[in-house]
């Protein structure tokens, strides 16, 4: 920790540190008048944060913007399946003790691990700094100006908590878009939701299991996921459906499923008619296929805005509990 202060000061010193990314007076002074840091620290991180292209290339293509019958093999694999069912059984005593702790079932903590980092083995080769600089200051007109804003207060969020956990700013490493860890968490999430599961002071999301594992059980729990209820089921469609019942932005349950019904959209399974749904449709190489969600799908599309996401982390959770249950 001396070091790294050490290394913040003498960045502070580099002339014009403030104006070394558009925006960045702006940035520094409401980080110091809105949040309270210091200007040299927050001069410094930006003075050490590098402009990357290839994480401009990568938010332009994310894998959520590739069709279903794309994005499913993706997560929907025999490797992501085995390996989940072998972190579940090598860590059964933690995965339980979590899942009873936050009532959230276990298949549903190990899809998301599984379909973030491979359970821990993919947490992300970019230095968090300049991730977050990058999308914060350089964010392409093109695709939105908003998130360009989403991300520089992400910077300041990291900021924050680097001073709460003590982290090397400039060694923290994790996906392009900012994101931290076994559970991916972008540094707001992880000073609103992370906890310390291992009890040892610190909220360790990269070295310490427990405490990540945790910690997306936590998220969902916080964000009112409900234990022992569904989160989606296969829907049929009939001829003249009302293509206005079809979600696009947001997920959250609105319809009865007997209003549904009436809109020609069905579960094939039998649930009670005054049940809050929305409808999902997913693009299939030759047909769209339908799904009725429900709370639990809108608690996991909060983790991830996609519904693609929500849905590779339901069908890869039933998978890997199917076979627990099996073998």
């Amino acid at each position: 920790m001396k070091r790294l202060l050490v290394y913040l000061l003498l960045l502070a010193a580099v002339p014009g540190a403030a104006s070394v990314h558009p925006g960045a007076e702006e940035f520094t002074r409401r980080a110091v008048e809105e949040f309270g840091l210091k200007a040299t620290q927050v001069e410094a991180v930006l003075a050490d944060a590098t402009y990357q292209q290839s994480i401009v290339d990568a938010i332009r293509r994310p894998a959520e913007s590739k069709p279903w019958h794309e994005y499913r093999p993706i997560f929907l694999n025999e490797r992501r399946i085995d390996g989940g069912i072998r972190f579940w059984r090598e860590h059964a005593e933690l995965v339980d003790a979590v899942a009873e702790r936050f009532g959230v079932e276990p298949q549903i903590i190990v899809a998301i691990i599984g379909v973030e980092t491979l359970y821990g083995r993919i947490t992300g080769s970019y230095r968090v700094i300049d991730a977050l600089a990058t999308l914060g200051f350089y964010y392409p007109d093109e695709l939105s100006r908003d998130r360009s804003a989403f991300f520089a207060g992400e910077l300041i969020q990291f900021m924050l908590l680097g001073q709460e956990e003590q982290l090397p700013l400039g060694e923290v490493r994790g996906s392009y878009a900012g994101a931290m860890g076994i559970g991916q968490f972008i540094p707001s999430s992880y000073r609103a939701y992370a906890v310390d599961f291992d009890g040892n002071g610190r909220r360790d999301l990269w070295q310490s299991l427990p405490d990540a594992v945790a910690s997306v059980a936590n998220y969902l729990h916080r964000h009112g996921w409900q234990p022992g209820e569904p989160v989606g089921e296969p829907a049929v469609a009939r001829a003249g459906a009302d293509p206005a019942l079809v979600a696009s932005r947001n997920y959250k349950p609105a319809h009865t499923l007997e209003a549904l019904a009436h809109g020609g959209y069905s579960a094939a399974a039998p649930l009670e008619p005054d049940r809050l749904a929305a409808v999902l449709r997913l693009e299939e190489e030759d047909r769209h296929a339908y799904w009725l969600t429900f709370d639990n799908f809108y608690v996991i599309t909060r983790y991830n805005r996609s519904p693609l996401y929500a849905m590779a982390v339901l069908q890869l959770s039933e998978e890997i509990a199917r076979r627990m249950r099996r073998s």
